[in-house]
């Protein structure tokens, strides 16, 4: 933390010293949910009732700005295996009790620039290669440094650099789920605004560099361009998103690969009414484990169905051919931003044409005043990975 001080007090002007009036925000939110999981295979269910609390202040002097933000997550009903405790004999919930210290950042900004150093949630693009993981109770976050840099409208760099992962495990976390990762990852983006969309190039190179992380095995680099735009098409919306990337090894990695990654997605909002079609490759090399295309730092339950089948990608890559269908609603009564969704997958293997299996998910959301509910539900079958499963989740988030 000493060392990232230093190189904001050094980009901050002179004039900052000056006093300021300083400014506090208190921050706070909570969520309490519900979870069944029923899995083929193992002798018994999964249930959890789980109380997850953060709060915390923000100051704010000028240009500057420092937050802390701690967590806990308490497990009320605990008759699952959150992947830390007791034996693999009901499924994995991956909701750990833990206390921490989730956030403590200090951020400069001005006109056409930002840096914030510290532990800190960070989020790129859609988060499928870097993000919060904000499903999960204890989430993500990272100790490092990111700059945003806007040199003229519509242009933007963003890059950070990372030496310490906080993982979703929290701290018990032992292992292949270690409480912390470190590493040299450097995330980067370039994003120009243009008719069609936003247009943008990165690189994340995601240094897992420990022996206990599958020894190094999940350390890669990955170069890849997107697309992210919309246009009115009538009364109606249409939102399309276009991406590739190549994906090689990287640092200490013993495996030498390299394979690629596409993803198409069109969606159509009628004002109400919502359809959408995507399809997502995930590649394989020689079929090897750990070859095939990973992103260990990405929110994996935003990708490839909630059931959470594929969050490492299988040796012989993955297909995602899905469809969504819903309707949304500005207000309902006294209640606010009404969805209702559904989503099919079907899950094939990249290399080799084998059928995995299908999922179906589904969510009901709403909002009133300060509280959103939901209900969700995924159901798995297996054709040739993995076993049949159905989770189920209740939920209820306030936010102060």
């Amino acid at each position: 933390m000493n060392r990232t001080l230093i190189l904001l007090l050094a980009l901050a002007p002179s004039g900052a010293a000056h006093a300021q009036d300083i400014i506090l925000k208190p921050l706070g939110e909570a969520r309490l949910r519900y979870e069944s999981v029923d899995q083929d295979g193992l002798p018994a269910d999964a249930e959890a009732l789980t109380l997850r609390v953060r709060a915390g202040v923000e100051a704010k002097a000028g240009n500057w700005s420092a937050l802390v933000e701690g967590q806990g997550n308490l497990a009320i009903v605990d008759d699952y295996f959150d992947g830390l405790h007791g034996a693999a004999t009901r499924p994995l919930i991956a909701d750990p009790d833990n206390i921490a210290l989730s956030r403590a950042q200090v951020r400069y900004t001005s006109p056409g620039f930002a840096i914030t150093a510290g532990r800190q949630r960070l989020a790129f693009d859609d988060e499928r290669f870097v993000g919060g993981v904000g499903f999960r109770q204890n989430g993500q976050s990272f100790d490092a440094v990111r700059a945003e840099i806007t040199p003229v409208k519509g242009v933007k760099a963003d890059i950070a650099y990372a030496w310490s992962v906080r993982t979703i495990w929290g701290i018990d976390g032992t292992g292949a789920r270690q409480q912390a990762v470190s590493g040299d990852n450097v995330f980067s983006n370039l994003s120009v605004a243009t008719p069609v969309g936003k247009v943008a190039a990165f690189a994340y190179l995601v240094d897992q560099d420990e022996a206990a992380m599958q020894g190094f095995r999940m350390a890669s680099q990955s170069y890849g361009v997107r697309l992210d735009g919309s246009q009115p098409l009538g009364k109606a919306k249409i939102a399309y998103q276009l991406s590739y990337a190549r994906q090689s090894d990287w640092h200490r990695n013993p495996n030498n690969y390299a394979t690629d990654y596409y993803h198409a997605d069109l969606a159509v909002d009628f004002g109400g009414p919502r359809v959408g079609v995507g399809y997502e490759i995930l590649g394989a090399d020689d079929g090897t484990a750990l070859t095939s295309f990973q992103t260990p730092l990405a929110t994996g339950f935003k990708f490839k169905g909630w059931a959470d089948k594929f969050l490492t990608t299988p040796p012989d890559g993955l297909r995602d051919l899905y469809a969504s269908a819903g309707w949304g609603w500005k207000a309902v009564g006294p209640l606010k931003a009404v969805t209702l969704q559904a989503t099919y997958h079907e899950f094939r293997s990249d290399r080799a044409s084998r059928v995995y299996g299908d999922e179906i998910d589904l969510l009901a959301s709403a909002k009133l005043g300060k509280f959103t509910t939901s209900a969700r539900y995924a159901r798995y079958r297996a054709d040739g990975f993995a076993t049949d499963t159905d989770k189920y989740w209740l939920q209820l988030d306030w936010t102060l």
